[in-house]
């Protein structure tokens, strides 16, 4: 069973280091061409640089250890790292931590719907349409990769995560049609705008428009953090 117990910050790149690091002593540059190989980049961002510091972070902090070096050809000796007992208890505690609790990551997509009242409703159909094409593509490429794999036979706790991307990204289209729906029928109210200067028709109402959140009390907060009930 899993304890709760202090957690080290990691990053999502420090995670995807130690998991290469838990598999097998690695040098940096080979920790990069492997998570660009197996895709990983489509869950971290990678860039080389912020992968070398990355290293160099996680062994000051004692959770890898440099133990020897490897030169391929030509090329400079390039320094080999090993996951040390605190790095693999720091690995484990960390993906424990964000299994338990979901965290806020901030996503920008969310920011982008509480402002599309500021265009027209045709914008933004249209720009809500081509959303919708974009990630139905990309559930068709998840489909492609999720076949391969499972043909391969590759075990599916190893690429579980293909899973979760499709069923969120699903999630969201399904939610997006019945957004449009809603838009082109009418049943959700939109300002009008001027088609010649682009200016809205009216101004927003005072109350209860955009500052909504504003006229909840502290009770109301309370509220909802109980599920609603008062």
């Amino acid at each position: 069973m899993i304890r709760k117990q202090a957690v080290p910050m990691l990053t999502p790149l420090a995670i995807a280091v130690l998991a290469l690091l838990e598999e097998g002593p690695m040098h940096p540059y080979e920790m990069y061409q492997v998570l660009l190989h197996r895709h990983e980049d489509e869950l971290v961002k990678i860039k080389p640089g912020s992968l070398y510091h990355t290293v160099a972070r996680l062994a000051e902090q004692e959770l890898v250890v440099a133990e020897g070096t490897d030169r391929a050809g030509n090329r400079p000796e390039r320094t080999i790292y090993r996951i040390k007992s605190a790095g693999r208890e720091a690995l484990r505690a960390r993906v424990a931590e964000l299994l338990r609790q979901p965290v806020n990551e901030y996503p920008i997509f969310p920011v982008a719907l509480a402002e599309a009242h500021n265009l027209p409703v045709d914008d933004v159909v249209a720009l809500v349409r081509e959303r919708v094409t974009w990630i139905e593509s990309r559930i068709a490429e998840l489909d492609a990769l999720r076949g391969m794999v499972s043909a391969r036979q590759v075990p599916r706790r190893f690429w579980i995560e293909i899973d979760y991307v499709r069923a969120v990204q699903a999630a969201e289209v399904a939610w997006l049609h019945g957004f449009i729906a809603e838009l082109t029928s009418g049943e959700l109210a939109w300002e009008d705008f001027c088609p010649d200067t682009g200016e809205r028709s009216a101004q927003p109402a005072a109350t209860m428009g955009s500052d909504w959140a504003a006229a909840l009390t502290d009770e109301d907060i309370a509220a909802v953090r109980r599920g609603g009930a008062r």
